[in-house]
């Protein structure tokens, strides 16, 4: 993680999670976050099987020119990429925050870097079944919510599990590079075959800047 955002949003989730492996969805206090608020979402398994946006801020929305209340996740990315709600299910199903460095292209042909969180909710008695997540621009650019973005694209996903024991440290500026791992990391999915594979060897309501889906 490198920028204020994504870095602020872990440790609130870190934080209110306790000794739990994720927070449930009453635990988090939109006023606790006011200050990202804006930069945040809620996705859920939606009737038609898809991860949708339940809540998306106003400032996620004016970046792709929408609402983005009860769009499917999928819509958001090139070619209506399964492979993202695969890791989004992936984050659920395991309880393991995931950070994902995405390229944004917009209608005119800019482009923009972004970093995108998806942190595991828990709904009382059903387990991680909802994901807390920002996004966040690596740097401003003027064409920024004027423009609207067209469609995201993935450059690299990692696993957080080994942040799960300690808090990641902001700085002043918007980038932490201590945060940032030099070379590209393993896909989600692989790491979590390795983690599965290795486990089974030691066998053997509040007015908030929200649009509502």
């Amino acid at each position: 993680m490198r920028l204020k955002t994504t870095i602020a949003l872990f440790e609130y989730w870190n934080r209110i999670r306790g000794q739990d492996f994720a927070p449930s969805r009453s635990q988090i206090v939109p006023s606790d976050v006011r200050h990202i608020l804006s930069s945040l979402f809620l996705l859920e398994m939606n009737e038609s099987g898809r991860i949708a946006f339940r809540l998306a801020g106003t400032r996620i929305c004016d970046l792709f020119g929408r609402d983005l209340g009860s769009a499917s996740l999928r819509e958001l990315w090139a070619h209506g990429d399964d492979d993202i709600e695969k890791t989004a299910a992936g984050v659920m199903e395991h309880a393991i925050p995931a950070l994902l460095n995405v390229t944004g292209y917009s209608t005119a042909g800019h482009r923009a870097s972004f970093e995108i969180i998806l942190l595991p909710l828990r709904s009382e008695g059903v387990g991680c079944d909802k994901l807390l997540g920002a996004i966040a621009p690596v740097a401003a650019a003027s064409w920024l919510e004027v423009v609207p973005l067209e469609f995201l694209a993935l450059d690299r996903s990692r696993l957080l599990h080994e942040q799960l024991g300690r808090q990641p440290d902001a700085t002043d500026g918007e980038i932490d590079d201590s945060h940032f791992a030099a070379e590209r990391s393993p896909s989600i999915s692989d790491t979590m075959r390795r983690m599965m594979s290795h486990a089974l060897e030691d066998v053997a309501g509040t007015n908030v800047p929200f649009r509502h889906g």
